[in-house]
C-alpha cells in the first residue's frame, strides 16, 4: 500500500492540468508547474541555485525554488527527453498560440514555434517506430510532433478539439500508438498518422493514461473514470465530482499498477486496473492539480507525488505495513515562506 513519506507547502497556487517532473541536469528531478501569475516554477529540493537570467524572474521564493516567466496564459506543460545524445529533460510550455521547448539547465531556448491550432495537451515520447522523441501536441482538430530543434515532424488531424493524450502499445505490435481524446465523447487511435480505432463515450474526453500492455484508463467531463483494454471496457465509475488527472502506479509492489484518480474535490483514490475496486483513498483541502512519479528524495524509490491548486505537495510510496506506521520524513518538510522545520 502507499505511505507519506514527504510533505512540502510551495506557497504557489498551481493550476490543473499543469504539472510535470523532469531531471533537467539528467540527475535531480525537480518539481515544475504553471502557477497563476502566468509563470511556471522549478522546485528542485536538492541544489540550493537559484536560475538567473533570460526567462527567469528574479523573485524566487527561496534558493530551491525558481520562477519562469512565460507572459502568455499556460495551457499545458511536460518534461522529458527530447534532446539526442544527453540525459537532460527538456521542459515543453503550450500556450493558445505558442509552444516553448526550454533547456534549463542550460538556460536557452531550443525552440519557440507557433501553433495556429493552440496547444491543448501534449506529452514527449516515442510514437511508432521512430526512435527518436517529439514533442506531440493536441490543439484544436490537429496533432502535431516537433523534434528537439523544433522541426515539424508529425502532423495529423482529427475530428474535435483535442483535451487528452496518451501513448499505449493498442495493437500488441511493441510501438505506441497515440490514443487521443476530445471534445466531441470520442478516444480515438492514431497508429502514426492513420486512425485504427475509435471508441464513443458519454461525454467530453478530459483525461487518458497508459495503465499497462492494451490498459489505458480514461475520464470523461461527467466525471466517469474507468478502463480499457484495447477496445474492451473493462470496467468505469460515475462519481459527482470531476477527475482531474489520472496516472498508474503499483502501490502493492505485485507488479501490476493500479489507476490513481486526483479530484476536483481533493479526493484521491487508487483502484484495481481489473476490477475498479478502491484499494487506496487520501484527502487534500483543494483541487487536486496534478500526479506525477519520480525519484524525488533521491533515496533509489520512485515517489507517487500529488500536488493541490493551493501549493500543498504530498509524496507516497508503495510501504510495507511496518513503514506505513512511521511519521512523515521531516527532514524533507519545508514551509517556503523562507522557514525550514
Amino acid at each position: 500500500m502507499l505511505a507519506p513519506v514527504f510533505s512540502l507547502n510551495l506557497s504557489h497556487k498551481i493550476l490543473p492540468h499543469r504539472v510535470t517532473i523532469g531531471k533537467y541536469d539528467g540527475v535531480h528531478p525537480c518539481l515544475t508547474a504553471a502557477t497563476a501569475s502566468d509563470k511556471i516554477f522549478v522546485h528542485n529540493p536538492h541544489q540550493n541555485t537559484v536560475y538567473k537570467g533570460g526567462r527567469w524572474s528574479t523573485n524566487a521564493l527561496s534558493g530551491d525554488l525558481s520562477l519562469l516567466n512565460i507572459n502568455q496564459s499556460i495551457t499545458c506543460v511536460a518534461a522529458g527527453p527530447l534532446k539526442p545524445d544527453t540525459n537532460n529533460d527538456v521542459l515543453v510550455i503550450g500556450t493558445a498560440t505558442n509552444l516553448l521547448a526550454y533547456d534549463v539547465d542550460n538556460n536557452t531556448d531550443l525552440f519557440y514555434k507557433d501553433v495556429h491550432d493552440g496547444a491543448n495537451c501534449l506529452l514527449l515520447g516515442h510514437l511508432g517506430a521512430n526512435d527518436k522523441p517529439m514533442a506531440i501536441v493536441g490543439g484544436n482538430c490537429s496533432l502535431q510532433g516537433f523534434d528537439h530543434e523544433g522541426n515539424d515532424v508529425y502532423w495529423t488531424v482529427t475530428g474535435d478539439n483535442v483535451s487528452s493524450i496518451t501513448l499505449c502499445d493498442f495493437n500488441h505490435d511493441s510501438f505506441n500508438e497515440l490514443i487521443v481524446g476530445s471534445e466531441d465523447f470520442d478516444i480515438r487511435v492514431f497508429r502514426n498518422d492513420v486512425i485504427i480505432a475509435e471508441i464513443t463515450e458519454t461525454e467530453a474526453v478530459t483525461g487518458l493514461c497508459k495503465v499497462m500492455g492494451q490498459h489505458f484508463g480514461y475520464a470523461l467531463a461527467n466525471g466517469t473514470v474507468g478502463v480499457y483494454k484495447g477496445l474492451d471496457r473493462a470496467w468505469r465509475i460515475k462519481s459527482k465530482n470531476q477527475a482531474i488527472c489520472l496516472k498508474s502506479y503499483d502501490i502493492d509492489g505485485d507488479g501490476v499498477p493500479e489507476i490513481i484518480t486526483g479530484w476536483s474535490n481533493g479526493k484521491i483514490d487508487a483502484r484495481n486496473v481489473e476490477t475498479g475496486e478502491v484499494v487506496f483513498k487520501d484527502n487534500f483541502s483543494h483541487c487536486i492539480a496534478g500526479i506525477v512519479i519520480g525519484d524525488y528524495r533521491l533515496t533509489g524509490k520512485e515517489e507517487l507525488i500529488f500536488c493541490a491548486t493551493d501549493g500543498e505537495v504530498r509524496g507516497y510510496e508503495a510501504a510495507s505495513a511496518e513503514m506505513r506506521n512511521h511519521m512523515l520524513d521531516t527532514n524533507f518538510t519545508r514551509n517556503y515562506t523562507g522557514s525550514i522545520f
